[in-house]
């Protein structure tokens, strides 16, 4: 058994220690991970969310060295849930919803910030050519801002307030105005609203919101807070739709009427489809170069985790090739 360098949490605190080397098979390939983002997720998993024991991480970019020989040597990103493939839900191409599914760094299944991973191979996506992997690696949050497009039918003609301007709130902003629609992106920092400004979104600090007064035909909730969500409510007009992107860490005390007095529809929205993600990265319209704030080598993952979780703090990446 060689084993691999990862980032381990037992439960108590995260660490860099030596761990068994994952297996592939028939149906799982071991990915050598190139780059892995650190994700709010999996600072909350660090705290005891979960209740995960494991190998931590779950957006990375690598190369197949294991699995079946149509994949050898590709560049790679992969799905984070592993589904069972024979369940209801799997049957109707809804693996992400499997009742049994295990989750890469979350759920039962080691993660990506490792030298290795095993994936299986039907959650694998190759990386297309001349797509550097500090874009590639942007693949699994840019999905998941994608997804807001698969659950819903966004036009030039809808106004869109984004509230929260971390990581995947500025994701999805580009993703919306990409789209074609009208967007106001709404934070709390004048540094990270200067990225959407700069590709020419209109921003507004939360300071000079007026929720009431926006009206937004779509409201897309990206703060993962309880006031963010009593914003968010307040900033639809009626028979408009509310996209949850985030779980709220707080219990939220919201007052639930408004959603039936306006007939606002809410969506939850989590992960997301890669192909149209990485289709965004490779022609450009979507650039995540700017949100980077620090590379760490994997040897020194838990000072990455710390860097994360400091204000003002944008993504954090591993170079997991250089973990010895």
């Amino acid at each position: 058994m060689v084993g691999v360098r990862a980032l381990y949490f037992d439960g108590r605190r995260p660490g860099v220690a030596d761990r068994p080397d994952p297996e592939s098979g028939t149906d799982m390939a071991l990915v050598r991970v190139q780059l892995a983002g650190v994700c709010n997720t999996d600072l909350e998993i660090a705290r005891g969310y979960m209740g995960f024991r494991g190998i931590l991480g779950h957006e990375f970019v690598g190369v197949v060295e294991e699995g079946p020989e149509a994949w050898r040597g590709a560049r790679v990103v992969g799905e984070v849930n592993f589904a069972c493939g024979a369940c209801e839900a799997c049957s109707a191409g809804l693996g992400r919803h499997c009742p049994t599914r295990r989750v890469m760094g979350i759920l039962e299944a080691d993660g990506a910030f490792a030298e290795r991973v095993a994936v299986p191979v039907a959650n694998l996506h190759r990386v297309p050519e001349g797509l550097a992997d500090a874009a590639a690696v942007f693949t699994e949050p840019l999905a998941a801002a994608f997804e807001i497009l698969e659950q819903i039918e966004v036009d030039p003609q809808h106004r869109c307030v984004v509230l929260g301007d971390g990581k995947l709130g500025l994701l999805v902003a580009q993703v919306l105005a990409d789209a074609g629609a009208r967007v106001l992106a709404v934070g709390r920092h004048d540094e990270k609203l200067a990225h959407l400004a700069a590709r020419g979104i209109e921003t507004r600090r939360i300071t000079d919101f007026d929720a009431s007064a926006a009206r937004a035909d779509l409201v897309v909730e990206a703060t993962g807070s309880a006031r963010g969500l009593e914003e968010a409510l307040a900033a639809t007009r009626p028979r408009g739709t509310l996209v949850l992107k985030s779980t709220v860490a707080e219990r939220p005390a919201v007052d639930l009427a408004p959603l039936v007095i306006d007939e606002i529809q809410v969506v939850g929205s989590r992960c997301g489809p890669f192909e149209p993600a990485l289709a965004a990265l490779r022609e450009g319209r979507i650039d995540p170069a700017p949100l980077v704030s620090d590379t760490f080598p994997l040897a020194r993952a838990t000072q990455a985790l710390s860097r994360a979780g400091e204000p003002g703090v944008l993504k954090v990446l591993l170079d997991c090739d250089t973990a010895r």
